[in-house]
């Protein structure tokens, strides 16, 4: 898979988006890449992911140059599949009640006015905001705050009442009060770049080390793999023995703690 790992990193393409169209998940995505060879992929998300990179096999990799015109079809191939795919998804209300068919109906409606504004001027604001606005909803159950921050929006424009908690109330009235006297800060001008490039910069190596965390987390991934591969008397991963691994991987973890 270094080939394939090669072509992702080079064009620049969202490994998240990659994900959704092999209709997997991030980290089992993470799990494939780290793999030797595309043969140990199940054999459907070998076909899309080959049909994505445009070869019939693992060995025409290696001939493809990553230029302007080869990433503009990887995102095109990218773009089509997961408009199927959101398309399939918008219309199938199956499970859903009422309320929360109207509420996803009133949420699309929104944000393709969003987007289609884009469309009236070369500016694409809204689309990289919405982009933003994505990343917020696949993080919200991660970071419990950021659920807060929805409320306190609601609570500001008087949309919710202000003792309304439907979270943890303490951890709530704390982060709200914290917001609060953060805003006000802001907004009275009481702060300056220059005040705050401190913070920012502490900001910025915290970042920087989550993602040296992360890219330690796909090597580590890497280890276990040819440990479980080792331990079960395999060469490889393939469609037989692929949920017999990731087992094994997460036994192995497991010992760790």
């Amino acid at each position: 898979m270094n080939e394939v790992n090669r072509i992702i990193n080079e064009s620049g393409i969202s490994k998240v988006n990659v994900a959704k169209f092999l209709g997997v998940s991030r980290q089992m995505l993470y799990n494939y890449l780290a793999l030797s060879s595309t043969d140990e992929l199940p054999k459907d998300k070998q076909n899309k992911l080959l049909l994505l990179l445009g070869v019939e096999n693992e060995s025409e990799l290696k001939s493809i140059k990553v230029n302007e015109k080869y990433i503009a079809t990887l995102e095109s191939k990218i773009n089509d599949g997961m408009v199927a795919d959101t398309k399939a998804q918008i219309t199938d209300f199956k499970g859903l009640g009422k309320k929360e068919q109207s509420l996803l109906t009133e949420i699309f409606i929104l944000l393709k006015e969003k987007l289609l504004s884009d469309l009236d001027s070369s500016d694409d604001t809204n689309y990289k905001t919405l982009k933003y606005l994505q990343n917020y909803l696949q993080s919200m159950e991660q970071f419990e705050e950021l659920k807060y921050v929805l409320a306190y929006v609601a609570k500001i424009n008087c949309i919710t009442n202000v003792n309304e908690y439907i979270y943890d109330e303490d951890k709530q009235y704390i982060f709200e009060g914290i917001i609060y006297s953060a805003m006000n800060l802001y907004s009275s001008r009481g702060a300056s770049r220059s005040k705050v490039a401190e913070q920012h910069k502490k900001l910025e190596m915290e970042i920087a080390q989550k993602n040296e965390e992360k890219l330690s987390r796909t090597e580590e991934l890497f280890t276990l793999r040819k440990q479980a591969l080792q331990e079960l008397g395999y060469s490889s991963i393939n469609e037989s023995n692929g949920k017999e691994v990731f087992e094994k991987i997460a036994e192995i973890m497991s010992r760790k703690f």
